[in-house]
């Protein structure tokens, strides 16, 4: 009789579930502030000086990633020359996270560049004079060039450089005012 019982239980809460799963990865934008303010939860708030796109949304909860925050935020990050969507690393999220907690910043990064399909990194790099590395992490979605209105920027580089513990690249471009963040291997110039 118990296992008889359960039964009915466990199909409603499964399928109760289930909803619940699919609600989740659908909410609304102005869920995403509810969402927000849960302790477990990381967020970004991204402008895009290129396409002039704003994206502000909750990319995961605890230690999972929610895939539909993931899809935004690889289209966010595309190549804006020619549209191309790459895969980003959420690492390069979770770098971004901990740059704005460090800092206790509540605005924005301004995003430079993000992903970059070959095309386009072997045209800047020829037209650029050098300054684009020929296999740049760009192009692998493992780097981001920002800056952060209101912070200095080379406040911004070494809050980026005192997270390296998971293996994070740091440029600094104070001339072109932004800073490269990656999460390929320690280093920085």
């Amino acid at each position: 009789m118990s296992i008889q019982a359960a039964q009915p239980s466990r199909r409603l809460f499964l399928r109760r579930a289930a909803h619940l799963a699919v609600v989740g990865a659908t909410l609304p934008l102005a869920s995403q502030s509810a969402l927000a303010s849960l302790p477990d939860a990381r967020s970004l708030a991204l402008d895009h000086t290129h396409t002039h796109e704003r994206i502000a949304l909750v990319y995961a909860m605890g230690e999972q990633y929610v895939p539909g925050a993931l899809s935004t935020l690889n289209h966010f990050l595309r190549d804006h020359y020619l549209g191309d969507v790459g895969l980003i690393d959420p690492r390069l999220f979770d770098l971004l996270h901990g740059v704005t907690q460090m800092l206790g910043a509540g605005q924005s990064f301004q995003v430079i560049s993000g992903y970059r399909c070959p095309t386009t990194n072997a045209t800047l790099r020829n037209t650029l004079g050098g300054g684009v590395a020929s296999r740049s992490l760009h192009m692998e979605g493992k780097a981001i060039d920002i800056c952060l209105p209101g912070v200095p920027l080379s406040e911004l580089r070494d809050a980026a450089l005192s997270l390296r513990a998971g293996g994070v690249g740091v440029g600094y471009y104070p001339r072109e005012q932004f800073v490269h963040v990656d999460t390929g291997r320690v280093r920085s110039w």
